[in-house]
């Protein structure tokens, strides 16, 4: 990771912390708890993935197809935070988790050179 990923991924913090208010206050207003107009969680987890993914359009693509499919699939204890951590905190942490997953099969995949 350069140092383009690290501040890139610093962001990360600050944005999920906003994210936890934002997501709170939209889903109660909505009267929906993860409403599927709001994003703002699967922004801030994609750049989290997208700070270890490698500068090519490939590894672009396949960042952002790994994230998704943690994200949609929810694997334990995806799933799990999704059931039983509520209000924003919930709807970011999930997404949280998915793009750590993401990263962790992106790492692989760049330590045996495929990307």
């Amino acid at each position: 990771m350069g140092v383009k990923g690290l501040w890139l991924a610093g962001l990360c913090l600050p944005l999920f912390v906003v994210g936890v208010w934002f997501c709170s206050v939209t889903g109660k207003a909505l009267g929906v708890h993860d409403h599927g107009g709001i994003v703002w969680d699967e922004i801030v987890a994609m750049l989290l993935v997208l700070s270890i993914t490698p500068e090519t359009p490939l590894a672009w693509l396949l960042a952002f197809a790994l994230f998704r499919l943690f994200d949609i699939t929810k694997p334990w204890p995806i799933s799990w935070l999704d059931q039983h951590v509520h209000g924003g905190l919930g709807v970011m942490l999930d997404d949280l988790v998915a793009a750590l997953f993401a990263m962790l099969v992106l790492f692989g995949v760049m330590q045996r050179g495929w990307l």
